[in-house]
């Protein structure tokens, strides 16, 4: 399980730093994957492709054993300072079983994704001991926005953020310190009771998700409730929840209120509409490094 303490930190990246890019779940664009490049070496690193990037298998980068292997060369090659997951979509999952990990322990770096590599962070954590950074991907790169793509930027190098956001109506106030966990809601809930399984007591928990119905939001959320994963917590940020679905029927309750129902007899600080998750605006947290979480009447502060 993932400790309940901050995790190893990876080094910061520094210039002439050699990066892989690598296609855990969905196929890859070229021209995305040829701007993100330009967009790498524009900050002094030297992107390298997986061997078998460019594959495509159905919906996949290449098959499973194709993916993995080229996640394995970048765990194993110490040269390679930090991995960029392509994309997401679905398929890491599939490949995080047979990872070997002997050497990644000994020269920890940095793999950064979000939505479908939520399955890589909590392995990061859970089997490897290791921060991971939750952030925008090199598909995204063309759309997002300049604050979205500096904040990876000044995490890898300066390994800090210090956000400030609106506050909202629906937050729990409160102040606390913990190591951040967490991810895409329904990645999170894919992995109950395996081996990736989340540990959230004493952590702040951070969920976002997309595309998805209310009533599975609901049905995720009282599956974190009932296997006592939000008792514990010291936090709870809520990012974006997008292009959300409604029955015919409606389901009644907001994505705030799905939320606050689950936590409302605990007392921790509570934040909604972080900026991060499915859209342009998609801001770095590291997973796994100790944050100071202030929700305030007036404002959100979130600091390394």
């Amino acid at each position: 399980m993932a400790k309940t303490n901050s995790s190893i930190v990876p080094p910061a990246l520094k210039h002439g730093d050699k990066v892989a890019i690598v296609a855990t779940a969905r196929y890859v664009d070229s021209a995305a994957l040829e701007f993100a490049e330009q967009v790498f070496k524009s900050w002094g690193l030297n992107p390298t492709r997986g061997e078998n990037l460019l594959q495509q298998e159905h919906n996949f980068a290449g098959s499973d054993q194709q993916r993995r292997a080229d996640l394995q060369r970048a765990f194993d090659d110490p040269t390679i300072k930090a991995i960029f997951c392509f994309r997401g979509g679905y398929g890491s999952v599939r490949i995080v079983d047979e990872l070997e990990n002997t050497i990644l322990k000994k020269t920890l770096k940095w793999v950064i994704g979000f939505s479908d590599i939520t399955a890589l962070h909590n392995y990061m954590n859970s089997q490897c001991n290791s921060a991971s950074l939750h952030a925008t991907m090199p598909i995204n790169y063309k759309e997002n926005t300049s604050k979205a793509l500096l904040s990876l930027k000044e995490f890898l190098f300066h390994q800090k953020i210090n956000y400030t956001i609106d506050a909202s109506s629906n937050n729990v106030l409160g102040k606390c310190n913990a190591p951040i966990v967490g991810g895409n809601l329904a990645i999170l809930q894919s992995l109950s009771g395996t081996l990736y399984d989340i540990d959230t007591k004493g952590n702040i928990l951070f969920i976002e998700d997309v595309d998805e119905y209310y009533y599975n939001i609901d049905r995720m959320l009282w599956t974190l409730k009932l296997s006592g994963k939000l008792s514990q917590l010291s936090g709870l940020i809520v990012g974006g929840f997008t292009n959300l679905k409604d029955n015919d029927t409606p389901f009644g309750k907001s994505i705030q209120e799905i939320v606050l129902e689950k936590v409302r007899e605990f007392n921790y600080p509570v934040c909604f509409n972080f900026p991060a998750g499915h859209f342009n605006n998609n801001c770095a947290i590291p997973f796994g490094v100790s944050a100071e979480l202030s929700v305030e009447k007036d404002k959100v502060c979130l600091s390394i």
